[in-house]
């Protein structure tokens, strides 16, 4: 038999996130799911409890995952070497195919499976069909070097995505462009969910990430910082405060910020429902980005 403090302290977790629920049904909301914990199944079964919850209170989710470790070592057991340049993988014609059957074959379908076996209702949307990229070059101190099979998402059909939003169900994207030739991409996974958020004019982007969030002291928990205007992104990044690690996921969420997002949310994915705590408590536990 559950104590009197048991139960009261179960309604009040239940109280608190009432306003929340009500809020935010009918919302959109895009989860990217990336990092280093995400190899793990354990990881990606919190993770799919919490997308299931989400949907259960009606919110539409959406994620966009990424896979740069699989791709890894799915290019070692092909005897392809993994080569980086300025922290971007240089992607040939038999890497692309690689990321294509990994991204979109294996993880998708992954984090799918976890969904539908929580009683959730997934659904495959292969990234080529939705996200619109034009070949990235890199910029080495002013020169342009040619890496390969690596796209800069220039648009969104989110079409496809809608669709199955209308049809109840959660759609997971994987981060594979493609060019009006059909040519498959790599592209940036931070970036394509920005992408997407913004085109769906999402209520929140939450990027589940392997820190707490963003930190003015990386070695110190105690200095997380937990709302950030937007207008202070410029001024961290000159300090060194937003580090080289973080700066495509800030860069993308200065972005969906200014382009119609609500809030983006930083959360450390390696924290159990994580997702639940940031969302429906009222302090939080990471970092949320506003507009003013």
């Amino acid at each position: 038999m559950p104590s009197d403090i048991d139960i009261s302290a179960k309604t009040e977790v239940l109280l608190e996130a009432l306003p929340y629920f009500q809020r935010f049904a009918g919302s959109t909301f895009v989860v990217k799911f990336g990092g280093s914990f995400m190899d793990t199944d354990d990881a990606r079964r919190r993770v799919a409890t919490d997308l299931v919850f989400l949907a259960a209170v009606g919110i539409r989710v959406v994620v966009v995952h990424g896979g740069g470790k699989a791709i890894t070592r799915a290019m070692q057991d092909a005897k392809l070497e993994a080569v980086f340049r300025n922290g971007m993988r240089v992607t040939d014609a038999a890497t692309v195919a690689i990321v294509e059957k990994t991204l979109n074959h294996e993880i998708n379908a992954d984090i799918c499976d976890h969904i539908n076996a929580l009683g959730g209702k997934a659904s495959q949307v292969f990234g080529q069909s939705v996200l619109q990229c034009q070949k990235l070059m890199l910029d080495d101190n002013g020169t342009p070097v040619d890496i390969g099979f690596v796209g800069d998402v220039t648009g969104v059909d989110a079409t496809a995505i809608e669709q199955q939003l209308q049809l109840g169900a959660i759609p997971v994207v994987s981060p594979v462009g493609s060019d009006a030739s059909g040519q498959f991409y790599n592209t940036n996974a931070d970036v394509a969910a920005a992408h997407i958020a913004v085109a769906l004019q999402a209520r929140r982007l939450v990027f589940l990430c392997d820190v707490p969030g963003l930190l003015k002291d990386p070695k110190d928990p105690s200095t997380l910082i937990s709302t950030l205007p937007v207008a202070e992104v410029a001024p961290l990044k000159s300090t060194g405060v937003i580090s080289s690690g973080m700066q495509p996921k800030v860069d993308s969420a200065a972005k969906a910020i200014t382009n119609g997002v609500h809030r983006v949310h930083f959360i450390d994915g390696r924290l159990p429902h994580s997702i639940l705590l940031e969302i429906f408590t009222d302090k939080g536990i990471g970092t949320e980005i506003v507009q003013h």
